[in-house]
């Protein structure tokens, strides 16, 4: 080896500065490791490429999940948001998910802060070019000068950027986002090693100019007044500011009979773009032509931090030329006259198959390689991010001997993304959504740290004094519903006067009822009873949001938790990693294919294998059922 090679010597090397790199980067150093992340640019750690908000609808579930665990995110726009708000309010407490506005510079900067001052981390601006293997087992990265690092742990979050075109009519540039430096080398390493690659595509919208916008002629949308932190250590009034509005505007019919003139330009249509969008996330294009007749299509209008004009056009992602995005820019309210900051464009980059990972994230056939956040086939920043956490947090924890994590269906909006991503094909880009968890009333936002917390702090990340302050919260969340269970509302005029107020009805002579029964009636709840609640102390806001849901969903907490104790049997029923499905004469040559390629953990993760039937998985388990008798057997002779 030449002396003039730089080679040094760390225990996890994390590929890529994004929100998954980030995450990951933090959980290693964080668990102990000596740790080094790289980036093309130190300028794009965290960075915001496309929408300007974290949160939003399932999606901030997963941001309050992280931080139960003790990941960076919701501290990080808790720091930097100019607007919060919570979506779905009008509807049930499992879909409430909480959205906020970031500065993004402001956002970068703060990340960056973090990171340089953690402990056992080094940040290094360089391209991987390869990934070094031996017996096995990862043992280093190689950069593109030839420079060596040494380690035992890589996490790969490339994010968009391994060979990343990005294209707007007939301009194709390799580049990444924001006209970044794409990472061109690393791809064909993964390949020898061994890895599928696929290619997909995701879009950002144009960027406008503030100045050349009339806001008057649209709806403004404030943030709320009672802003709810996105992580449990803060406190309303610790985050309280002064919040940026955004705006709501609409396309017309002028604007989509601009796009249906222009179509053949679209290289999403002409097929100039050969990567694989994402279905829930659509161009305005596309949601132009497959919907044909709606009449218009919302646009959120976002600011994209307080330290510039710029405004971010939500919901209307494209890749057609410049001048159509002009012309059908300007025919919607407000934009009349919009100067285009910075044009859309779709992006096209190699992503692996995730169903080459384990549920932990790191591949089946290469020992200390682990993967997260897009470069697994999702899209998101809080995607991505949850993904980090949860690879430098089982890096670290294997390189220290202990057991890896890995967050079920039913206890973590975490597990399921991750279940779906190792367990499904994908032949899209993944996104979130509260559809896809099956015990969403179990799985909300404002319980994450009831969820989570312990296991943050067994595993390491969640510090002492959270975790003290959640163990309070707790407590007190327990001691206050048994309170309410045991507390008599008794008749009498004023009580009566009270409920009749509130549109509820009296209470009949000889017939008191307990608190938790008038919390159950639709037209009360927990806070609106506190006046004749006498004993009532005061309790922090958490508390008493939790003890509303608990009592007032009581029952359909309860059907689903069987529900999960059905599930939580089929998860239990647990397969060797070597079975080797090629003897079950029962299975159907497709199961046989699928069952061998995915290699499920357990029977529960080998039914949701697209291609598995149930009677492919009644099979697997009489033949599973006679391989443990017959191991118990010779274990017994053994003895």
């Amino acid at each position: 080896m030449s002396e003039n090679i730089v080679r040094e010597k760390y225990d996890t090397v994390v590929v890529g500065a994004g929100h998954a790199g980030v995450e990951a980067a933090l959980a290693s150093a964080r668990l102990g490791l000596k740790t080094i992340m790289f980036t093309v640019s130190v300028d794009s750690i965290a960075m915001m490429p496309c929408n300007p908000n974290i949160g939003g609808s399932s999606k901030g579930h997963l941001v309050c999940e992280l931080d139960a665990l003790g990941g960076e995110m919701g501290r990080n726009i808790d720091k930097t948001y100019i607007q919060s708000r919570m979506l779905n309010e009008s509807k049930g407490p499992a879909v409430h998910s909480l959205r906020a506005q970031a500065d993004k510079q402001a956002y970068i900067k703060e990340m960056r802060k973090t990171l340089e001052n953690t402990p056992g981390l080094k940040i290094r601006q360089a391209e991987v070019a390869e990934i070094l293997v031996e017996h096995g087992k990862v043992c280093g990265v190689k950069t593109v000068s030839g420079a060596i690092y040494d380690c035992e742990r890589v996490i790969l979050c490339t994010g968009v950027y391994l060979k990343a075109r990005c294209i707007y009519g007939e301009v194709s540039e390799y580049t990444g986002p924001n006209g970044l430096k794409a990472a061109n080398h690393l791809t064909q390493s993964l390949i020898d090693l061994g890895i599928a690659i696929k290619r997909f595509k995701t879009g950002t919208p144009a960027r406008v100019d503030g100045r050349s916008v009339d806001f008057s002629k649209m709806q403004v949308q404030h943030g709320d007044e009672f802003v709810r932190p996105f992580s449990f250590s803060n406190e309303p009034e610790d985050i309280a500011i002064k919040q940026a509005d955004c705006y709501l505007t609409y396309t017309n019919e002028e604007t989509h009979r601009i796009i249906r003139d222009n179509i053949d330009r679209s290289p999403l249509f002409s097929g100039a773009i050969e990567g694989t969008g994402p279905r829930y996330c659509p161009s305005i294009e596309d949601k132009v032509m497959k919907f044909p007749d709606k009449e218009r299509h919302q646009i959120f209008v976002e600011p994209e931090g307080l330290y510039t004009n710029e405004v971010y056009l939500s919901g209307m992602s494209s890749s057609m030329p410049e001048d159509v995005q002009y012309r059908m820019i300007r025919t919607m309210p407000g934009f009349e006259n919009a100067d285009i900051v910075r044009n859309a464009y779709a992006i096209e980059y190699d992503c692996i198959d995730a169903t080459q990972l384990k549920a932990t994230l790191e591949f089946k056939n290469i020992g200390g390689l682990y993967s997260a956040g897009q470069i697994n086939g999702s899209s998101g920043y809080e995607e991505a991010a949850v993904q980090g956490l949860m690879a430098g947090m089982n890096a670290a924890l294997s390189f220290k001997g202990e057991d890896e994590i890995v967050l079920d269906r039913s206890q973590a909006y975490i597990g399921v993304l991750i279940d779906d991503l190792v367990t499904k094909e994908s032949a899209e880009p993944y996104r979130m959504m509260t559809s896809r968890a099956e015990y969403r009333l179990l799985l909300r936002q404002d319980n994450a740290d009831l969820r989570l917390s312990e296991i943050g702090n067994r595993a390491g990340l969640l510090d002492d004094e959270t975790f003290e302050k959640y163990l309070i919260r707790k407590r007190e969340i327990e001691e206050e519903i048994t309170r309410m269970n045991e507390t008599m509302v008794g008749v009498c005029a004023e009580n009566n006067e009270f409920l009749a107020a509130h549109g509820s009805e009296p209470l009949k002579e000889g017939h008191g009822i307990k608190m938790s029964d008038l919390i159950k009636r639709p037209e009360l709840d927990y806070d609106t009873l506190a006046p004749i609640d006498k004993k009532r102390k005061p309790l922090n806001w958490r508390v008493r949001e939790q003890v509303n849901i608990s009592i007032k969903y009581e029952g359909y907490i309860k059907r689903q938790q069987i529900q999960v104790e059905q599930f939580k049997k089929l998860e239990s029923r647990l397969i060797p990693e070597d079975f080797d499905y090629g003897v079950l004469n029962g299975l159907r040559i497709e199961a046989k294919q699928k069952l061998s390629k995915i290699r499920p953990a357990s029977i529960g993760q080998a039914q949701r294998i697209s291609g598995v039937s149930p009677a492919d998985i009644n099979v697997l388990m009489v033949y599973l059922e006679q391989f443990n008798r017959q191991k118990g057997n010779a274990e017994k002779a053994q003895n």
